[in-house]
């Protein structure tokens, strides 16, 4: 929890980086209302998922997120290459979609959206990614609001018995700029990613049924 005398400092570079991100980019305003549609996702979130979160430098995190999902791998790797979908159900992912890659790769635009504060917080990220098929996407970043954000899905089949899925491992490297609140970002990284997680386990299932 913040300490009262310091809410006046945060808010001032909490607009700061609203300014630089208006500046920055020519997306709409995307307004985050709260997470009421999202309450049955949370219920299960410190059952279902696993995060770990390692710190590698002052301003440094690597945050790897597990999942368990009841369905093939082929299910789950359509789902997660399904780029410009990703943001009809992964909450605060507010804009995702593939941009011109000057070397016939993949790149992928990605604006996410949050509340702090009372206030719209947003941050972009332009992301260069590798396809390992149907095993791994390894991203790296190219242009956004942080020094450093970098990673990978992986997926990996499991069978137990008479119960076959796949297990999905989200590993992200994050340097936050100095403006940035790196304990801030931190914490909402961890719930995001659960919830993210949770939500793509529930796109599969929808999708596989």
């Amino acid at each position: 929890m913040l300490h009262p005398n310091s809410a006046p400092i945060f808010r001032s570079l909490v607009n700061h980086i609203l300014t630089v991100t208006e500046q920055r980019n020519t997306t709409q305003d995307f307004d985050l209302n709260s997470a009421s549609d999202d309450t049955n996702l949370e219920e299960n979130l410190t059952t279902d998922v696993e995060v770990k979160i390692e710190k590698i430098a002052e301003r440094k995190r690597q945050i790897t997120a597990t999942i368990q999902i009841p369905q093939s791998v082929e299910h789950v790797w359509k789902v997660l290459t399904d780029y410009e979908a990703l943001a009809e159900f992964i909450p605060n992912l507010a804009k995702s979609c593939r941009l011109a890659h000057p070397t016939g790769g993949i790149r992928l635009e990605q604006v996410g959206s949050q509340r702090v504060l009372n206030l719209n917080f947003c941050a972009r990220v332009v992301l260069d990614l590798e396809e390992c098929f149907q095993q791994a996407i390894n991203f790296q970043m190219v242009e956004g609001d942080f020094k450093d954000y970098s990673g990978s899905w992986c997926l990996e089949p499991y069978c137990v018995g008479e119960d076959v899925g796949t297990n999905l491992c989200y590993t992200i490297n994050i340097w936050t700029k100095v403006i940035m609140p790196v304990t801030l970002v931190e914490r909402r990284l961890k719930n995001d990613l659960q919830l993210n997680l949770l939500a793509i386990r529930q796109r599969v299932e929808e999708l596989a049924t």
